[in-house]
This record gives structure tokens, sequence and C-alpha cells, in this order.
């Protein structure tokens, strides 16, 4: 039985109420000062390569879609995270949070180091967005629906807790607040619409699963390499390599 679109959003939400990434212990770690300087900066390493991932994604979803108002509304992401001439982008943003945290930036930029794990649970992404339905793309992305309220607490906590933090080192989640509403607003409202029978709302509830489990796993990874049993699997950063103070 097709649910109304308040039934269905409902749905959506209680999945992030279930199984969005904010209640993973590494988040509660960082978020409350428990973070060494290593497992931060392993953090950023790792996160940058879902950061530069996302543009690519969006880039291969726009590329199967025929209607001109869907890429219109869809381009702002690209942007929000490339740049622009008047944006500098979350791209850029996030390089800056790797100086602060006393990375080289180029070695962040070059994604060596990055956990096999987290290549393989963004790869998927980039995947699934290019390779499903375009319902089941949109949806994906509705783990935005929970974001703003992990980007305030990263923002409190980090700042409470953490020398390197300040405005600058930060204002990659500063603008998100920003700019994850809109993003959202749009596609939770296309996912409402587009979801008219059982079986799509079925296939979107799972991509918005699909989506939180790549989230969890990338952060599952970082758990295990880093804080228990910390055991760094092959080609992932070493602590005390790669910083901005030792030249290497």
């Amino acid at each position: 039985m097709t649910a109304s679109p308040a039934e269905f959003e409902a749905r959506l939400r209680q999945i992030g109420a279930e199984r969005y990434h904010d209640k993973h212990p590494f988040h509660h770690l960082l978020h409350s000062g428990g973070c060494s300087p290593d497992q931060v900066r392993a953090w950023v390493i790792n996160r940058f390569y879902y950061q530069a991932s996302i543009p690519i994604k969006d880039a291969a979803f726009m590329s199967r879609v025929d209607d001109p108002a869907l890429r219109r509304a869809w381009r702002s992401r690209i942007e929000d995270h490339d740049g622009t001439d008047q944006n500098e982008g979350g791209i850029s943003r996030w390089l800056r949070l790797a100086d602060a945290v006393g990375l080289d930036r180029d070695y962040v930029a070059s994604k060596d180091g990055v956990l096999p794990a987290t290549r393989f649970a963004v790869d998927a992404y980039v995947r699934y967005v290019r390779d499903k339905t375009l319902l089941e793309a949109v949806a994906a992305s509705l783990t935005e629906l929970f974001a703003p309220k992990i980007h305030a607490a990263r923002i409190e906590g980090l700042l409470a807790n953490y020398e390197f933090a300040d405005d600058s080192s930060l204002s990659y989640f500063r603008n998100r607040l920003n700019e994850a509403p809109k993003d959202v607003a749009f596609g939770l409202a296309w996912v409402l619409e587009h979801a008219d029978t059982a079986e799509k709302q079925d296939a979107a509830a799972a991509a918005l699963v699909f989506k939180t489990d790549v989230l969890w796993a990338q952060l599952d990874a970082l758990h295990a390499a880093y804080v228990v049993p910390a055991r760094i699997p092959p080609g992932g950063w070493q602590p005390g390599t790669h910083l901005i103070a030792a030249g290497t």
C-alpha cells in the first residue's frame, strides 16, 4: 500500500534516527575531545576522499538527467564543492582544515593514505548513483536531512576541545549549515513527488539505508585502524608522516 507523502517522509526520517552516523563511537570520541591529534588527522585524510568524490558523484548523476530543470537544480551541488569565482568551495575549505591539523595539504589532496575500506565505501556510492534509477540516486542524497545537526555538534565540540579549531579551519561545516538545507529541501520534495507507488517508496527507502551504510562503514574503518584495535592496513596513512612541521 502506497504511503501518503507525510507518512513516507516520516519513514525516511526514522531511517536517519536509527542509522545515521552521528551515533558512531568515532564521532562521539571526536566531538568530545577524545581523539588524539593523529586520530583527527586520519579522519581528515579519509573524509577528504568522500568530499572530493561528491562532485564526481553529482556529475555522474547529471549526465543521466534529461530534464534541464533537474540539472539546473542539481548543478549548485557541484559548485558548492568545487567552488566558483565567488565561492571558495567545500574541497578547498576541507584542505584548510588539513592545514590547521598540521597535514601536508598536497598529500591529503593526492588521496594517498586513504584506508581501503574508505575507498570501497565511497566508490560504491559513486557507482550506485551512476547505475541506479534517478529516484534511488536522489534518495541516497537524503542523509542531508540529518547533516545540519551533526555539523552543529561538530563545530561546538571541536571548538571546545581542540586548539586547531577556529572560524577558518571549521569553515566547511559552517557553510554546510547554509548549503545542506537548500539541497535537502529540493531532494526531499523530488523524492516525495516521484516515489508514487509502494515499490518506488521501498526502493527510495533502501537507497537511504544504503547511504547510511556508506557513511557508517567509513567510520568503522577509521575506528579499527586508528582507535581499536589500531591495526592500520597496508597503504593507510601512518601517524607522524606527511606533516607540515616534519616537512615530509
